[in-house]
């Protein structure tokens, strides 16, 4: 029977670094690559051992989705070793300065496409299969003008959590990575280069390769939580440690936020 990796995300950033390192540890039949820049996605045949099978696709329309992962999955009934949900995006910006498609869209990447990822591949998992939910250090704490997306990561590791608990009687693994800022494409969409900048002091700011290596090792540790880089590891600890309006009145003043629409003062 065919054995695969799925991996969303695929065509850039920390899926597609996903999905390079997977490949190198673990020996499947064929790497299904999700994201939304087909050429990108055939590229990958050229760095993998794996077959790849690039399917270009919008994970939050649900019709094409169905149409073009679900119906093939069901139809080939392959069995799934790892799924790497990897695919999200944010927006730094006060909440007023954005609109609602912006937002919902956000929520359906971010949450509702991992969700509905996990459910369609368990039922063609194994024993020993495992899931890798790329989550945020963002989701630690509530982030003023980063609060839709520090609010869904905070579900993506809540969920993560929750889910290798309930998984364990199958033996599957669900392992929540926890990045702190890392250099991918991700700023070419979070920031707006016509509106003056949300962050502007960054604590650290790591490589994408790092991040996933330690991230697969810790897979296959069996560990719930990937938190890769000192400063990431301490703000994990302290954002646990102080109030939460504390937490959010140092994040405001390091960046010399105010709280209106116009970002500065």
């Amino acid at each position: 029977m065919k054995r695969i990796i799925v991996v969303t995300g695929a065509s850039s950033g920390m899926g597609r670094e996903f999905a390079l390192q997977i490949c190198r540890r673990v020996k499947a039949d064929e790497l299904w690559a999700l994201g939304r820049n087909q050429q990108r996605l055939e590229d990958l045949q050229n760095q993998v051992d794996a077959k790849v099978v690039p399917i270009s696709l919008d994970l939050t329309d649900r019709k094409e989705v169905m149409e073009k992962f679900v119906s093939r999955l069901e139809e080939e009934n392959p069995r799934v070793l790892i799924l790497g949900n990897c695919a999200g995006f944010g927006k730094f910006d006060h909440t007023e300065n954005l609109d609602a498609d912006t937002l919902v869209n956000m929520v359906d990447l971010n949450v509702s496409a991992y969700v509905a990822m996990i459910s369609w591949c368990l039922p063609h998992m194994d024993r020993g299969g495992k899931i890798m939910n790329i989550s945020s250090c963002a989701g630690f704490q509530p982030i003023p003008y980063i609060n839709c997306y520090a609010a869904t990561k905070a579900f993506v590791t809540s969920y993560g959590r929750a889910l290798n608990e309930e998984l364990k009687y199958r033996d599957i693994h669900v392992l929540t990575v926890t990045p702190f800022w890392t250099k991918t494409a991700f700023f070419d969409r979070a920031i707006d280069p016509k509106k003056k900048l949300v962050v502007l002091n960054y604590a650290a700011m790591y490589d994408p390769a790092k991040v996933m290596r330690q991230a697969v090792k810790d897979l296959f540790t069996k560990k719930e939580i990937s938190c890769y880089g000192v400063v990431n590891q301490l703000q994990w600890v302290l954002v646990r440690l102080l109030p939460k309006k504390i937490v959010m009145k140092v994040w405001m003043k390091s960046q010399s936020l105010d709280g209106t629409p116009g970002m500065r003062p």
